[in-house]
């Protein structure tokens, strides 16, 4: 069998993305599907699309919404790599980026003067995401010249804004505390921020644990296996296990943060510490990220706000409308406006997007779905 299918990368991702009226809705077989068009049983996926990185083995399925004021929904999967599973329970931010320019693209959205506005749902957490794709002179382009750190290439204009990522004070703090001591097996415990703003997040003050916040992509693949047992402790913590379910790798997502320090980038140029405001090193899944995921951004910069927190301890205080982040690829800033009651009611981070190609994906019989 074959499947129509559009790659696009969306900021520091790739993406595959599906129209809903190609796969099946049944989430079983959808999975199926996709890991054998992905090759997800191989750890290189050779045999399939796949990227064989956590942030290059991404899809995600596309429809109209039903909902008023909503233009698309979308249902995002983070593919396994070797695993032969799919992961259901987050959103990509990279990707609603890449969903933005395609719905314009593909007509599922009008284009409406020099910007036009795409409305998303995401269907896996429900948020609601606002993409502002560049549409000079009415029309929709292939090509740009906006760039964001991780990456030379450029690519089409899309401001991404995350509409109330966190709606109340008790969603944000899912312990109802800007940071607290977190024992990780036996040593002493770490000081941490527990947040759920874009998606759970667990931020560890890397000065507690021992560390700068400003690792280099190898230290920190060296520290995965203690990341995932932050994550692993903190995630009954927030509210993410049933009793006795087993832990994932997903969510919460988990980093460090720390002072600015001078470092230079994975592309070879150089950040001085006055170029931003605070060091932030985040896992995707069981790697390094190489830049930051979008709903991590999100809530790292919801996290600024908040007094106490390991993000405003860094920073010296509760930041203003802009958060520069330090990450390995170079510096990301992230605006919260219409900050009420100390939430932020729009987050928003310029990315680019570009569709890289229309394709056929001949998927292998264990993709087929099942007969009723």
């Amino acid at each position: 069998m074959h499947i129509p299918a559009t790659l696009v990368r969306g900021g520091t991702s790739k993406c595959w993305l599906f129209n809903q009226v190609e796969v099946p809705a049944d989430r079983g077989d959808l999975e199926r599907l996709l890991v054998a068009a992905y090759g997800a049983t191989d750890p290189v996926e050779l045999d399939g699309v796949g990227g064989a990185t956590p942030t290059t083995s991404k899809a995600a399925v596309v429809s109209a919404s039903p909902q008023p004021g909503v233009d698309v929904d979308y249902l995002f999967a983070q593919v396994g790599i070797g695993t032969g599973s799919v992961e259901w329970t987050s959103n990509c931010g990279n990707c609603a980026t890449g969903v933005a320019l395609y719905a314009v693209t593909k007509g599922m959205v009008p284009v409406t003067g020099d910007r036009t506005r795409v409305v998303m749902r995401n269907t896996n957490t429900g948020a609601v995401l606002e993409g502002i794709v560049d549409t000079p002179g009415g029309v929709v382009h292939h090509f740009g010249r906006q760039t964001v750190p991780g990456t030379r290439a450029g690519g089409v204009a899309v401001g991404l804004t995350f509409r109330a990522p966190a709606r109340t004070t008790a969603s944000l703090l899912p312990t109802g505390q800007a940071a607290q001591g977190l024992r990780v097996g036996a040593a002493e415990p770490v000081r941490v921020s527990m947040v759920t703003a874009g998606a759970p997040v667990v931020l560890v003050d890397a000065a507690s644990a021992g560390r700068t916040g400003a690792e280099s992509l190898e230290r920190m693949s060296a520290d995965v296996p203690w990341l995932r047992t932050v994550r692993h402790t903190a995630a009954p913590l927030m509210g993410l296990l049933e009793p006795g379910e087993e832990p994932g790798d997903a969510v919460p997502k988990v980093g460090l943060v720390g002072p600015p320090v001078p470092y230079t980038t994975t592309l070879g140029e150089p950040v001085g510490a006055e170029d931003y405001d605070v060091s932030v090193r985040m896992l995707s899944m069981n790697a390094p990220h190489p830049a930051i995921g979008l709903t991590s951004a999100v809530a790292v910069a919801a996290a600024g706000l908040l007094e106490g927190s390991v993000v405003s301890r860094t920073t010296g205080g509760p930041s203003d409308e802009w958060l520069r982040l330090g990450t390995p690829a170079g510096v990301v800033a992230v605006r919260c406006t219409d900050v009420r009651d100390g939430l932020p009611h729009r987050v928003t981070v310029q990315r680019a997007a570009r569709l890289l190609a229309d394709a056929r994906i001949y998927v292998p019989e264990a993709g087929r779905p099942q007969a009723a």
